[in-house]
């Protein structure tokens, strides 16, 4: 039985932890004559992972990005005398926050290509039930029409998928499991 806390934690090494140094970048950017970049930092990962603990989000780049920007807009609003080029800053901050840099375009990339050859590894209709549900967005029983199985199998093949992709891509030992 997995725990919570495993899965948050995974998700948080898998999705938080490679953005550190955009987020640095970003902070250091827009955190002038502030608290350091790497309290700022951690804050940062507190306030995430507190959050992510209730619910894990969609988007962890967008998650993290906009909770830095909140930060920051928290301890301007906590000092007493705000500089001017706070304020320019902080109009900055909206966009800055959902543009990924050059290094987060080619690890995406990298990325892509790497999911996309383990896709080839998935079974066929595991994998064509997988691309249906996370791909096309479709419901388990709109699947099982598709496909013309039962939902059960269904969720056998999506399972199946995640399964052997989630081997791959993080290093575990594929295992067997019996068919439904």
């Amino acid at each position: 039985m997995t725990d919570g806390r495993d899965e948050l934690r995974a998700w948080f090494l898998r999705e938080v932890l490679p953005l550190e140094a955009a987020l640095t970048n970003y902070l250091a950017h827009h955190a002038r004559g502030r608290a350091g970049v790497a309290d700022l930092l951690q804050e940062v990962y507190v306030r995430v992972y507190e959050a992510a603990s209730k619910k894990i989000p969609e988007s962890a780049k967008s998650f993290v990005f906009t909770t830095a920007r909140n930060l920051l807009v928290d301890k301007v609003r906590h000092e007493k005398i705000v500089p001017i080029e706070a304020v320019e800053n902080l109009e900055a901050l909206i966009v800055a926050a959902d543009e990924p840099g050059v290094e987060a375009q080619v690890a995406a990339r990298e990325e892509l290509r790497h999911v996309q050859a383990a896709l080839e590894h998935i079974a066929p209709r595991a994998r064509e039930a997988f691309v249906l549900h996370h791909a096309l967005g479709l419901g388990q029983g709109e699947i099982a029409e598709r496909m013309r199985i039962s939902v059960k199998t269904v969720s056998y093949h999506l399972n199946e998928a995640v399964q052997v992709l989630a081997d791959i891509l993080y290093g575990e030992k594929p295992g067997k499991r019996p068919k439904p």
